[in-house]
């Protein structure tokens, strides 16, 4: 496991003082259970500090960025920053499920990829940044590797919309998704999706479940389109 947490720090480019912070921000409740470890044991204490300072200082970057936002919009923009489906396409980047010490059930059933759970681990890795080198080191964590390319992690979350968009604005044809293939057990099932926009296949995608492969097919055609200046 120590090898393991040496690569963790190697990519969030933050060296841990108190190894024993990193690890527990690893420790799903599934693992402390089945070890019959301490309740707070596992990361979900920490989670609980690391939401915190992720609010302040997501609110203190729109409250920045955004001199003439009205507080409705802004709430309701850093809720779309700081939610679960954006914590975890921000863990997906670093591969943080690759990190976490899961119980065996939860790991044979995909909990490494769940949303819910590596969300959550991210959380728990603030507050363990944060107690270990203060406010400015977990602020750096924050900015670098959740508030950046907020416009890429837009075009992803509204994928099917955008690209619905683009094609009523430039095509005849309209867009529709072909699942294309599932594979593994009911338990921690993958699909796979296609899109065409008329006869013509644009992109593809993966997901756990079919909504999350159509958007990832989505966001791939997206791409491909503004590839010939399609937009």
């Amino acid at each position: 496991m120590d090898n393991k947490l040496t690569q963790l720090e190697h990519k969030i480019h933050y060296r841990f003082q108190d190894r024993s912070l990193l690890k527990q921000a690893m420790i799903h409740s599934s693992y402390a259970n089945e070890r019959q470890m301490p309740k707070q044991a596992c990361n979900e204490r920490l989670e609980f500090l690391g939401d915190a300072v992720l609010e302040l200082v997501s609110s203190e970057f729109l409250f920045t960025e955004h001199p003439k936002m009205p507080e409705g919009e802004l709430t309701k923009t850093r809720a779309s920053m700081v939610c679960e489906p954006s914590l975890a396409f921000c863990a997906r980047e670093l591969n943080l499920g690759a990190y976490l010490l899961l119980g065996k059930g939860e790991d044979a059933t995909g909990g490494r990829q769940r949303d819910s759970v590596t969300s959550d681990a991210m959380e728990a890795l603030i507050g363990a940044i944060y107690l270990d080198g203060g406010f400015a080191n977990a602020k750096e964590f924050i900015h670098r590797f959740v508030l950046s390319d907020l416009e890429h992690r837009k075009l992803f979350f509204d994928s099917k919309t955008i690209l619905q968009e683009i094609v009523q604005a430039h095509f005849e044809d309209p867009v529709f998704y072909q699942l294309t293939g599932e594979e593994g057990p009911d338990h921690n099932k993958s699909f796979q999706v296609a899109v065409y926009i008329g006869q013509e296949m644009w992109g593809t995608g993966k997901g756990r479940t079919k909504k999350a492969a159509e958007q990832e097919a989505a966001y791939q055609s997206i791409l491909m389109l503004h590839q010939k200046n399609i937009k």
